[in-house]
């Protein structure tokens, strides 16, 4: 896995959080995971807890804002993106925005962008 892979995936992910706060959404302890911790392990991190404990607010808030494309969970199901995570981690990935009802709104944001669809 090269470095700029991962290089390019820290950068989206911290334009999650420039983009979330232009839109009165400061996630902070999101920007400093992924800033102490890089983007890639951050996404690991957030995908491994999964199941009805999960932290998930995040989530939830960028969809009632109509983020949800710019989601770590929509970046993680991204085809440039692929060669980071494992097939658990996009499938969680995955799990978690069709819970949001983000299939449909994908195929209209992304096109071809995301990896798996339809969902």
């Amino acid at each position: 896995m090269s470095a700029s892979l991962k290089d390019g995936f820290h950068e989206e992910m911290l334009d999650t959080y420039r983009i979330a706060s232009r839109h009165d959404y400061t996630p902070s302890v999101f920007k400093e995971n992924v800033e102490r911790y890089g983007g890639v392990e951050s996404a690991k991190y957030w995908l491994r807890a999964s199941g009805p404990q999960s932290p998930q607010s995040g989530l939830t808030r960028l969809c009632k804002l109509g983020l949800l494309g710019v989601s770590m969970e929509a970046l993680v199901l991204r085809k440039r993106w692929k060669r980071l995570f494992t097939d658990a981690e996009r499938q969680e990935a995955r799990r978690r925005l069709n819970g949001h009802g983000y299939g449909e709104c994908a195929r209209k944001e992304c096109g071809s962008d995301l990896d798996g669809l339809p969902w």
